[in-house]
C-alpha cells in the first residue's frame, strides 16, 4: 500500500493574498486524494541533524531571526515567512525523511508526501522560489548518511529547474539528480552542460510549448540513465506546473503525461528493486494540480499493490 504523509502545519504557511503558492494548494491535493486506498501518516518535524546535512547552521539561524511574530517577512522577492512557515517547512522535510525510513524498512514500496512549502529551489544558504528548506535533498542525504546507502536517484519533473536540489547535491557522488524543466524560465539554471562535480547530474531543458511527446522522450532517456545507475532508492520531486493549464509556465503536459512519466519512473525503480518516495513541489492551477496529483499517486498505488 502507498503511504501518504501530511501534517496540519502545511496550512500554517500562509502567504500574502494572490500569492500562487497558497494554502489552497494543499487543500486541492488532499481533496483529490480523498477516498484513495492510501495509508495516511503524520509527517514529523525534521530533526536538526537531518537539516544540517543540507543547510549550514547559519542558514537555520537566519530563518529563525527572520521568522515574524505576525504578518510576513521576505526571504526574497517571492518567498515569504509567516509565523508558521518554518514549522511547516520542517514538517515537509521531516515527512520526506520519515517516508524514506518507512520504505527502506520495507513498510511499503512507495510513499507520497503531500506538504508545503515546496523545497527544490532552496539552496544551501538561500531561500528562493517559494522554497525554504530543500526537503527532497535532505531526505536523500538521510538515506545516504543515516541508512548507509551508496546510490540514491533524485528525479524532478517540476516545470522549473530544481536549482536547490542541484546545489545541495552538486558534490555528492552517491546521488544521481535528473531534471526536465522549461527553458527559458525561472530560475535560469538547468542547462544541459550542468553535470555535477562527478558527472552525476542530468539536465534536460524543454522548449516552451512542448508537450507530452517531448516529455515522454526525455523521461525515457533519463530512466535509461537511472537504470544504469542502479539506485537503491528513488526520490521524486513531483511538481505539476508543467500542466497546460498552469499559469506560471508554458509546457503543454496533461494528466496522461504525468501518469506515463510516473509509470516509467516506477517501472525503472522496480527493475532496480528500489522503493520510491515522491514529494509535492509546484503546481498552481488548483484544478489541474488536483487532477495531476491524483494521476501521479494512482500510479504509485497501482505499483504498490
Amino acid at each position: 500500500m502507498t503511504l501518504l504523509y501530511t501534517h496540519p502545519s502545511g496550512f500554517s504557511h500562509v502567504t500574502p493574498p494572490s500569492h500562487p503558492e497558497q494554502v489552497a494548494r494543499l487543500d486541492a491535493v488532499l481533496a483529490a486524494l480523498e477516498g484513495m486506498d492510501l495509508e495516511r501518516r503524520e509527517a514529523p518535524e525534521a530533526a536538526e541533524r537531518d537539516i544540517l546535512r543540507a543547510h549550514p547552521a547559519g542558514y537555520l539561524a537566519l530563518l529563525r531571526r527572520k521568522l515574524p511574530a505576525e504578518g510576513w517577512s521576505m526571504l526574497d522577492s517571492d518567498t515569504y515567512l509567516a509565523p508558521g512557515s518554518l514549522e511547516a517547512a520542517r514538517h515537509a522535510a521531516g515527512g520526506a525523511c520519515a517516508a524514506v525510513d518507512a520504505v527502506l524498512a520495507g513498510e511499503a514500496p512507495n510513499a507520497f508526501v503531500a506538504m508545503r512549502p515546496p523545497g527544490h529551489h532552496a539552496e544551501r544558504m538561500k531561500a528562493m522560489g517559494f522554497c525554504i528548506l530543500s526537503s527532497v535533498a535532505i531526505a536523500a542525504l538521510r538515506a545516504l548518511d543515516h541508512h548507509g546507502l551508496d546510490r540514491v536517484a533524485v528525479l524532478d519533473f517540476d516545470v522549473h529547474h530544481g536549482n536547490g536540489t542541484q546545489d545541495v547535491l552538486w558534490d555528492e557522488k552517491r546521488a544521481f539528480f535528473a531534471s526536465t524543466h522549461q527553458v527559458p524560465l525561472y530560475p535560469g539554471t538547468g542547462a544541459a552542460s550542468e553535470r555535477g562535480a562527478h558527472g552525476q547530474i542530468v539536465n534536460m531543458p524543454l522548449a516552451p510549448g512542448s508537450g507530452g511527446d517531448e516529455a515522454r522522450a526525455a523521461w525515457r532517456a533519463i530512466c535509461d540513465r537511472v537504470a544504469a545507475w542502479r539506485p537503491q532508492l528513488v526520490l521524486v520531486s513531483a511538481g505539476f506546473d508543467a500542466h497546460a493549464d498552469d499559469p506560471l509556465a508554458a509546457l503543454m503536459w496533461r494528466e496522461a503525461d504525468f501518469t506515463a512519466i510516473t509509470r516509467m519512473i516506477c517501472d525503472t525503480a522496480a527493475g532496480c528493486s528500489a522503493p520510491v518516495v515522491s514529494a509535492l513541489e509546484g503546481g498552481y492551477d488548483l484544478a489541474a494540480l488536483g487532477r495531476s496529483a491524483r494521476a501521479h499517486v494512482d500510479v504509485l498505488r497501482e505499483t504498490a499493490a
